[in-house]
């Protein structure tokens, strides 16, 4: 039995598959095992997949039903008490797995283990996650899992590694969600568990869609749950409400938008502003066209590399 097993879900990734498989089978750690689960694929990434020779990897199909169950399928019929989580787009450098397990045999007893990792927009350069209040040297468990994600994550799907035994008694990712649903476990695990973290990058985000981090998919509308399934801990934990909060704020943005403003005004008036920085209220309370043309503007940026986010410190 391998130490750890790598879920990757697959759906019409041809163009990337490959690169991802090769970044997972080029670890410095050997024992792993690979669960590829075709998600109902209806282009050429599964004559890439099956041009690999490497018993390690073992490929499933499904109907298509979504990324979430796809992953909770490959935990099903993993064997290894390790989960690493992997999507068919993203990359890892070579001591990724090692940079976790090295996690987990110091800190055993922990939920979940993170690393850090960085971000490339349209394939331009890597930059660096931001994490509140974590040194670039940390590494051991986290003292507030919320307040140190209120920048970018702690937890980042493709960048987690995750005991078995913590998926069975939290549960999985939710099937019902379209988005949002990775968010959901984190937070699951962060208010029970105990989270360690690297802050040595070993992941690469790929972020090819320019309407990715201000999304307008129809999908972002299940992140609506998020704020229901946790509202009874935003009275208890003054962390946890600013984490929630600044999930709130980019929420109502999206809703604005689409030109949901039922759903925008509902947020808006859930959120504390003393929770927001001054970029952060200014977009909350600008007109949509404006918010629409700065989205293009910071599109525009990041193909020159260079990232502008209301959620970074400068």
């Amino acid at each position: 039995m391998a130490s750890i097993s790598v879920i990757i879900p697959l759906f019409n990734k041809e163009h990337f598959i490959k690169k991802t498989l090769l970044s997972v089978l080029n670890q410095t750690f050997s024992d792993f095992e690979v669960f590829l689960i075709n998600d109902g694929c209806t282009d050429g990434s599964l004559d890439i997949v099956n041009s690999f020779d490497d018993e390690r990897i073992k490929l499933y199909t499904t109907e298509n039903k979504g990324v979430s169950h796809a992953r909770n399928y490959g935990v099903s019929k993993s064997t290894s008490d390790l989960i690493a989580f992997l999507d068919a787009d993203d990359l890892w450098e070579s001591n990724h797995l090692e940079n976790l397990y090295s996690l987990y045999t110091n800190f055993p007893s922990c939920g979940l283990y993170a690393t850090a990792y960085y971000k490339r927009f349209f394939n331009g350069k890597k930059m660096n996650a931001h994490f509140n209040g974590v040194s670039t040297d940390h590494f051991g468990v986290i003292d507030d899992y919320f307040l140190a994600s209120t920048m970018d994550s702690i937890a980042w799907t493709s960048a987690v590694l995750i005991p078995k035994k913590t998926l069975r008694e939290i549960g999985g990712f939710d099937e019902d969600m379209r988005s949002g649903q990775d968010t959901d476990l984190w937070i699951r695990i962060a208010l029970k568990e105990a989270v360690a973290f690297s802050a040595v990058p070993s992941a690469h985000k790929i972020i090819l869609d320019p309407q990715y981090h201000l999304s307008y998919s129809s999908n972002r509308i299940d992140r609506m749950k998020l704020f229901e399934n946790f509202k009874d801990e935003d009275t208890s934990n003054t962390s946890f409400k600013k984490y929630m909060d600044l999930n709130r704020f980019s929420v109502a943005i999206e809703r604005k938008v689409a030109g949901d403003f039922g759903s925008y005004t509902h947020l808006k008036n859930e959120i504390d502003p003393l929770n927001l920085n001054y970029s952060q209220c200014f977009l909350l309370n600008t007109p949509s066209v404006i918010v629409g043309i700065l989205k293009q503007l910071q599109n525009a940026l990041l193909r020159c590399n260079i990232y502008l986010s209301p959620f970074k410190k400068w």
